[in-house]
């Protein structure tokens, strides 16, 4: 019976296949991965951003560590070493003697497959006499020869060699293990033991424990968890936080007194902590100094551009947190909720830090070669110029002759920077998804917003006065609601509603009659070119034209008025009538049915739509942002939420949008108040990196009551049984058939 037989590869040939599958599995993952992309890519896309961000801060450092930069050599160097060490051990494998080969007894004699008796011993003999150990021949050669003699010309040897593969029956299965023996040997056990120990038993705990331990101190978006707890202790003391309030920064340690005096609004016998910390001075004196445009000493510009830098992300934290807190006060209440003013805040102090400018300075400022004494060019009488939308709606006549400070190439930079900012349309639908009638909206219903936003270039609206849309920016949504306050007396037009039974068609027309009837204004007598003879001709003209137009409409009016009567008056039968009645509910039914398959299809469409967005991943990468004094690239991202800012309050929680490149479609959904009655919110699109480029759309509801529950709707009359329903065709044949007997008797 065959046994199995385990050995250690005594030669190191088994090793080398071992050792060039390892290498493998290693250096052509890393190469895919780890390979530096190509470098003239980012080059030229760092040539294509300088005629716009040539100047700003993160396009410097940024070239200048492409230009310095060495790690992607050292990639280099390292993947090529283990291309190198693959190929080699590749090329030692292939030289390599096969061990292992299938026995061939005509192969050991020379000899073809096939052949016969005669030519196995002429060939036998003809072996024998030159591998003989007795004439001077090798003994393991002649072994072998005589081995495969054997199991050519014995019955029994060739059984075996033809059923086993070897003359000799079936023999020990043999294993190869691809380690050197050496390592097994008795004398190196205690070295391969405490290498096994010290690998697996203590360098592999300790490094996923650290990667454990350290990945816990974290959320998702890498901010520390005690920070988020710091954030949520301030926000929940302090509900409504103002701009002037220190937010809490805990970053570094040490500060100067040079920029604390030159700054002059920092509390510094502050004891509450963490403001109290020398690490959290230093942080917000820094970031003051980088609102203030401030220049600080080398030692320490590297720390101001790490607190820089990190900052977005920080108060990105804070706004989730601030919704977390909104959502918890909402559901179980006990406490205050974070007021409208404070997320906002927080929103507007992410722009200031990247444009690297305080709130009270111009949105101009964040163009290049605009400082203070420039201001005065843009804000006088004859301009009145305070905003970007401003400066893009004017000609480019009065545009170069309000920079005339500028030369030629600074005033083409400033064109072409500006536009390359964002210029953002937005339109909403307002619906309530699954539901019967979509726009009808009940008390406590779930309100869906879809919001499109639809982004171009500056450049694209140049030399095209802004069209008044409802779209408005902030300042112009607070002055409108100012107005709205002193005037509530008055009713708004979007709440004159009718709701009383409708008006038949005749009243319509004769409505509309009297409208036209009526006289014209007169024409105002006194022109600037004193033209009075030609104004009063045209205005006769135009009376003449509209007692004609007026006297056609009555007319047809009338022949319609007695036509329609002289039908109704032809029609007395009442078969008519019927007929009449049921052509006109099949119509409406057909209607219905139309307007049905397109709401299902309109439904199935958005649903589809959600299902591509939940598996279409896009890319957060949209458009560079212009800022100066950034030390880092930002791309474009944008919040969009619903609030009321009567109230003060959020309607629903700010979305993040981080994937607009042309065109986006979001969803924001709240509840409907619980209360009937007319309410109006606000959609508020916020940039999270430009100053004077947020938008604000009046939101206008109308909440209904809930339609009342049927409990005895058609749909729901079903039989209890299928035999009750056979039961009742079966007596409705007997009785025709009856009937049928009768009428043939």
């Amino acid at each position: 019976m065959a046994g199995q037989q385990f050995q250690y590869d005594d030669s190191g040939n088994t090793f080398f296949y071992f050792l060039t599958s390892f290498v493998g599995l290693i250096v052509i993952p890393a190469t895919y991965y780890l390979w530096p992309r190509d470098q003239n890519a980012e080059q030229l896309r760092l040539k294509s951003l300088r005629r716009v961000h040539g100047r700003c801060l993160w396009y410097r450092l940024r070239l200048m560590k492409s230009q310095q930069s060495f790690v992607p050599t050292l990639k280099k160097a390292a993947l090529l070493f283990g291309w190198a060490v693959f190929l080699l051990l590749a090329y030692k494998v292939s030289k390599l003697d096969r061990e292992y080969q299938e026995y061939n007894p005509y192969e050991v004699l020379n000899l073809d497959p096939g052949a016969s008796l005669s030519e196995i011993k002429k060939q036998y003999r003809v072996l024998s006499l030159k591998y003989h150990p007795d004439k001077g021949g090798n003994e393991a050669t002649f072994m072998r020869i005589a081995k495969a003699y054997a199991a050519l010309t014995n019955e029994q040897s060739r059984q075996n060699w033809e059923i086993y593969g070897n003359p000799d029956g079936p023999g020990a299965t043999s294993f190869g293990i691809a380690l050197p023996a050496w390592i097994v040997d008795q004398k190196n056990s205690m070295l391969v033991l405490l290498v096994y120990g010290l690998a697996f038993m203590v360098i592999l705990p300790v490094v996923v424990g650290t990667w454990w331990y350290r990945s816990i101190r974290y959320s998702g978006d890498q901010i520390l968890i005690n920070t988020t707890q710091l954030f949520m202790h301030f926000m929940y003391k302090t509900p409504n936080m103002n701009m002037k309030r220190e937010f809490p920064f805990p970053l570094l340690q040490g500060v100067t007194q040079y920029l604390i005096r030159e700054l002059g609004n920092i509390n510094v016998k502050k004891k509450e902590p963490p403001f109290c910390y020398p690490y959290s001075l230093k942080a917000r004196v820094l970031v003051l100094a980088h609102l203030a445009r401030m220049e600080v000493s080398e030692e320490l510009e590297e720390d101001q551009r790490f607190v820089v830098r990190k900052s977005p992300a920080l108060l990105q934290e804070m706004i989730n947190v601030g919704c977390q807190l909104t959502m918890m006060a909402n559901s179980r209440g006990g406490f205050h909720a974070p007021r409208l003013v404070t997320i906002e805040n927080c929103m507007k102090l992410t722009q200031m830090i990247v444009q690297g400018l305080q709130e009270s300075k111009s949105p101009l400022l964040q163009l290049p070669h605009f400082e203070e004494e420039h201001l005065r060019y843009c804000i006088s009488k004859k301009y009145k110029v305070r905003s970007l939308q401003d400066l893009v709606s004017l000609k480019d006549s009065d545009r170069r002759s309000m920079l005339r400070f500028l030369g030629e190439e600074k005033y083409d930079e400033v064109l072409s920077v500006l536009g390359s900012f964002p210029h953002i349309t937005m339109d909403t639908i307002l619906q309530v998804l699954d539901d019967e009638d979509s726009n009808n909206i009940t008390a406590g219903s779930i309100v869906t917003v879809t919001v499109i936003l639809t982004r171009k270039r500056m450049a694209e609206v140049f030399e095209k006065e802004q069209e008044s849309t409802p779209c408005l920016t902030e300042e112009a949504a607070t002055t409108e609601e100012a107005q709205g306050d002193s005037s509530k007396t008055k009713t708004k037009v979007w709440q004159n509603k009718s709701k009383g039974a409708k008006k038949t068609a005749k009243s319509k027309k004769k409505k509309l009659t009297k409208k036209k009837a009526t006289p014209a204004p007169p024409a105002k007598t006194k022109q600037a070119n004193g033209n009075v003879a030609e104004n009063e001709v045209v205005v006769a003209a135009a009376a003449a034209a509209a007692t004609a137009v007026v006297k056609e409409d009555e007319d047809e009016l009338s022949d319609k008025g007695s036509e329609s009567d002289e039908g109704e008056a032809n029609k007395d039968s009442p078969s008519e009538r019927d007929e009449d009645s049921d052509k006109q509910s099949d119509t409406e039914v057909d209607e219905i049915a139309g307007d049905d398959e397109e709401e299902w299809e309109a439904l199935q469409q958005s649903i589809q739509r959600r299902e591509r967005a939940l598996l279409e991943t896009k890319s957060k990468v949209t458009h560079p942002v212009y800022s100066l004094y950034f030390p880092e690239e930002k791309q474009e991202w944008w919040w969009l939420y619903i609030a009321d800012r009567r109230d003060q309050t959020l309607v629903s929680m700010p979305y993040h949008v981080c994937t607009l490149k042309d065109t986006e479609e979001v969803e924001l959904k709240f509840p409907a108040p619980s209360k009937t009655g007319n309410y109006q919110y606000s959609v508020i699109l916020r940039s999270d990196s430009y100053l004077g480029l947020d938008q604000i759309k009046p939101l206008k509801l109308e909440v209904h009551e809930a339609k009342a529950m049927l409990d005895n709707h058609p749909q729901w009359d079903i039989p209890d049984t299928e035999e009750e329903d056979e039961e009742q065709e079966d007596s409705d044949g007997i009785e025709e058939s009856e009937d049928d007997d009768e009428d043939n008797d």
